[in-house]
């Protein structure tokens, strides 16, 4: 998994393109820990991901509830392969999905 990061004040953009599974989830969960520091809005770009498992969607409701304290946290371009893992998984109603 591509993990790339835009910076802009107190908003970040995440960018992720690849696989978000047991394998690369630690990766990006570690990624956040350092990249939050200041954030206020998180904007997470979903264009280029390819599969989510249960590991990833357990690094995303974690990220949810940290910005949920700062500000707020945002999954955009959310494929319709993705989009119907949230739905079956309930997480369409607790994510905020543009």
């Amino acid at each position: 998994m591509t993990i790339n990061k835009t910076k802009n004040g107190d908003a970040l953009t995440i960018a992720l393109e690849g696989r978000l599974d047991t394998m690369t989830a630690p990766e990006l969960e570690a990624e956040l820990k350092t990249a939050l520091d200041g954030v206020e809005t998180l904007t997470i770009d979903m264009a280029k991901l390819d599969y989510i498992s249960s590991a990833g969607l357990r690094v995303l409701l974690s990220t949810q509830k940290v910005m949920g304290r700062r500000g707020g946290m945002t999954l955009t371009n959310v494929g319709a392969a993705i989009m119907e893992i949230f739905d079956v998984t309930g997480f369409a109603d607790i994510l905020t999905i543009a």
